[in-house]
């Protein structure tokens, strides 16, 4: 087994290391000095083995510190030490405890995440980062935004101090990412009294794949004591790879190009190919390394400084999918996949991000918090069951009209084919917010902010396999050789690589700025509390570069000729308006309340590369892509209640919501009716309607029990219709109902869905429920058992009215829709510490269930990405 020198490193720290204290069975304090963006650190809950309460959480959720239990929204925390006990490192492992909250995962960085049912389907990751919509759920890692077209950074979740879980629209205070919900990544901050450590380190076994090792280390020294101090974690993991690429072969049939193929199989002119050269077992594996260093400066008793630095650098290899039915058709095994060219995805980050946190007076505080990420990403997937369809054969073969030539005799080229992106984004963003006393009876927060946010993608989809006109092939084929085709060019002068069909190099982004402000009243203090709150935003919005693409006037020139393949993009919008939010808070008892939140959220809109006509009839256009798509809004009811009881023993809180989701972005790709290229529109309403619950109990001193659940109903509440919008059309202004050639037309089907469809990626119904026992034995060692059950109900991967996936082998497009269906996952783990030390033993997805959590046709072939199989482990720990 292959171990990491960083994993070793920290091994040989656990074998060595012994810090002496008065009392070295203590574990560190929370720290309790101020810090940055006012939020001081969480007290912990009591320890379980012998405390008698659930403890108190507090949230920064509204941008004060509260007990979770008083904040007026569906809300759930994980402190960082519920994060460890749960073997929690990543949002895979997250997401097992959330209700309400589904991933479309396509590997490590490359998903979206949806709360309460808010999705319209995902589409994959080819061009993503330049036409995908922005998130509805925003992605915070403390103060800085880190969400990001289907790619949601993949924050590793190491010295946490705890992981907020908002859900609903948090338009007011987290602005246009936060339609849906948001989730925050809160890290633990220098502590300025003691020096503190730790060091953690695991190896495990993957069911059917490789072995996993992980470590990390903490350190917080006080330099100055009470005044300045640093806080350093580094971290590695590698998760082994369980995903087989088995030999397989690709022969070319009659068929495939919808019949177009038949002509070259007939003359013998389609070689069969075959994938041996990268066919391995376990080529999935992750990695990841990071560290972060913070400094917390206390310039005196009224204001302080963070600044802290984050890296990471995740890489994945292979792919995150497998195939039902391999490249020829044939049947394959779980957890396989036939792929014929290297695949991988290595996504760095870096973040700087300070806050300066202080007090203005008796009767105001402030704090200015800033941060800027910069984000490199590279990534390569198979694109080779694409040469099936009657594009991808088009840029492979030559001599019938079914070719980018029909000059000469039948002849196809290899079909393996890929797509290449690479990604730089960077995202600034700046805040100041001054609030007047918590314990006022009427009190005021507000704020101003300011967010640049830039992409820069560079996309090549390389099936192009037809011979390039090097000076040699060009020669032969002005000779009456076969013909060769001269590489695509961007803007003139811009060569792309050899093999490249198409793509983009494009940059988008936006630039924000936002005034925020809310109030609020205790009309009966302690008892009703009125909130009142709304914030105003201004949205510029840019897209330029080049879309590209080969076209038949490349035939037999020479490489470097141009010839005027590309679309150029230049667009830029703007917007603005307010989005607002009402809370009534009401106490029963001090430990029973019960509230009304009003809330609304929005997320911005984008832009499509090109306004080419599609939907044609009878040879003409009926329909002319926008050139830009706008916002889409989310209003949300809620009503709910939270309560504990028997002393803090019991705790037992629910919500009922009412969410009207209007003006709803969507994408489509249809290459046979809607044209060759995705772009997206506004379209329909949606409806949810839904319940979710939390409990938690501590039954004895020893035995918690803690369980969530959530019932959802969300519908299409209207069927918007894609409309004629070509003047001059016979059919302008009225709905498209049918497309096609002379002689040859057929019906098309509305895009936009039918009243009361259920939309993708929203199950009916999550729930899960974990169970933890601590005890004492033999003078001072301590004991746990824990086990964790998850269940997420069925879903699907697109609206209703997508084409269904069931039973198709010839895939035409990327929007078939298949059924995903529910699954359940087992977990847990048992441990022993005495003094500094621990050891556990752990399992996940005890069950081995192999369940699909994003099925699609994104790559022209049936594929699923699998949760991860059984996992084994033991992990050792020290603290002092």
């Amino acid at each position: 087994m292959k171990i990491n020198p960083i994993t070793c490193a920290v091994l040989a720290a656990l074998a060595v290391t012994r810090v002496s204290y008065a009392d070295d069975t203590t574990q560190p304090a929370p720290t309790t000095q101020p810090v940055a963006n006012a939020q001081p650190a969480m007290p912990a809950k009591p320890d379980a083995s012998n405390a008698s309460t659930l403890g108190v959480v507090t949230v920064t959720a509204q941008h004060t510190a509260q007990d979770m239990q008083d904040v007026p929204i569906t809300l759930q925390a994980f402190t960082g030490n519920t994060l460890q006990q749960l073997n929690i490192v990543s949002f895979d492992d997250l997401i097992k405890y959330l209700p309400n909250v589904t991933f479309a995962a396509n590997g490590p960085g490359q998903g979206n995440i949806y709360m309460r049912g808010l999705s319209t389907g995902f589409l994959g990751n080819q061009s993503s980062a330049t036409i995908a919509p922005f998130p509805n759920v925003a992605v915070y890692l403390d103060d800085q935004s880190m969400q990001f077209p289907a790619r949601n950074l993949d924050v590793y979740m190491v010295d946490m101090e705890r992981v907020e879980v908002l859900e609903g629209p948090q338009g007011t205070l987290f602005g246009g990412g936060a339609e849906a919900g948001a989730v925050r990544y809160i890290t633990n901050k220098p502590n300025l009294d003691r020096v503190s450590g730790s060091a953690e380190a695991s190896v495990g076994v993957t069911d059917g794949g490789s072995p996993n090792n992980s470590a990390n280390a903490m350190i917080n020294l006080p330099i100055i004591p009470g005044t300045l101090a640093v806080r350093g974690v580094i971290y590695n993991e590698h998760q082994g790879g369980y995903i087989d690429n088995v030999p397989s072969t690709f022969t070319r049939q009659p068929t495939d190009g919808g019949g177009a193929m038949a002509p070259y199989v007939a003359a013998g002119a389609a070689p069969v190919a075959n994938n041996f050269s990268v066919a391995q077992s376990d080529w999935n594996p992750i990695d990841y390394q990071g560290a972060r260093l913070s400094a917390l400066w206390k310039i005196n008793d009224n204001w302080n400084f963070l600044i802290a630095e984050s890296y990471q650098d995740m890489n994945a290899k292979g792919q995150s999918s497998t195939y039902p039915v391999g490249a020829d058709g044939q049947t394959l095994g779980t957890d396989q996949i036939t792929a014929f060219v290297p695949g991988w995805n290595d996504d760095h980050f870096s973040n700087t991000a300070w806050t300066l946190n202080g007090q203005i007076g008796d009767d105001l505080s402030l704090v200015y918090t800033g941060g800027y990420t910069n984000r490199h990403i590279s990534e390569q997937q198979d694109y080779t069951n694409y040469a099936r369809s009657a594009g991808g054969m088009y840029y492979q073969c030559t001599g019938t009209s079914a070719g980018l030539s029909s000059a000469g005799k039948p002849i196809c080229y290899s079909p393996a084919g890929y797509w290449n992106d690479h990604v730089a984004s960077t995202h600034e963003s700046h805040e100041l917010r001054l609030s007047t006393p918590e314990d006022d009876r009427l009190r005021f927060i507000g704020g101003l902010y300011y967010e640049d946010f830039n992409i820069d993608d560079h996309m090549a989809f390389d099936y192009l396999t037809i011979p390039s006109c090097t000076p040699t092939n060009l020669t032969s084929a002005l000779a009456g050789g076969y013909p060769c085709v001269a590489n695509a060019q961007s803007s003139p002068g811009v060569n792309m690589p050899v093999g490249t069909a198409f793509g983009e190099n494009a940059e988008r982004g936006y630039k924000q700025e936002a005034a925020f402000g809310s109030v609020s009243y205790d009309v009966l203090p302690d008892v009703l509390t009125l909130t009142a709150g709304t914030r105003y935003y201004h949205y510029s919005e840019w897209q330029t570069g080049t879309e590209f693409y080969t076209t038949s006037a490349q035939v037999n020139v020479p490489n470097g000729t141009y010839v005027g393949n590309d679309t150029v993009m230049d667009y830029h919008k703007s917007y603005h308006g307010f989005k607002s939010r009402v809370n009534v808070v009401y106490h029963i008892t001090p430990d029973t309340m019960v509230y009304y939140t009003f809330s609304q959220g929005f997320r911005p809109g984008g832009f499509n590369r090109t306004t080419s006509g599609v939907a044609k009839l009878d040879g003409v256009a009926q329909y002319k892509k926008p050139i830009s798509y706008a916002p889409d809004t989310l209003t949300n009811n809620e009503i709910g209640f939270k309560t504990t009881f028997l002393d803090d023993r019991l705790l037992f809180n629910g919500s009922l919501y009412d969410m009207r989701w209007n003006n709803v972005q969507m994408q489509f790709f249809n290459p046979l009716v809607l044209g060759n290229t995705t772009f997206a529109v506004n379209g329909p309403n949606y409806k949810v309607d839904g319940l979710e619950l939390q409990f938690q109990a501590k039954i004895t001193d020893g035995l918690s029990v803690i369980g969530s659940g959530s019932l959802n109903h969300a519908k299409q509440t209207n069927s918007p219709c894609l409309y004629n919008n070509i003047p001059g059309s016979a059919n302008y202004n009225r709905c498209i109902t049918e497309t096609g050639a002379i002689g040859d037309v057929s019906s098309f089907t509305n895009p936009f869905g039918e009243v009361g469809s259920t939309p993708a990626f929203s199950p009916r119904s999550q729930y899960n429920v974990r169970l933890r026992y601590d005890w004492m034995f033999n003078g001072g060692f301590k004991a746990f058992a824990q086990a964790g059950f998850n269940r997420t109900g069925s879903m699907y991967n697109q609206p209703a009215t997508y084409p269904s996936g069931a039973g198709v082998t010839d895939v035409t497009t990327v929007e078939l829709r298949y059924l995903q269906g529910g699954y359940t996952t087992v977990d847990a783990s048992i441990g022993v510490s005495k003094d500094n030390w621990d050891v556990s033993l752990y399992g996940t997805n005890l069950t081995n269930n192999h369940a699909s959590v994003f099925t699609s046709s994104a790559q022209f072939i049936e594929s699923e990405v699998p949760i991860r199989p059984r996992v084994l482990g033991v992990k050792v720990g020290f603290k002092f």
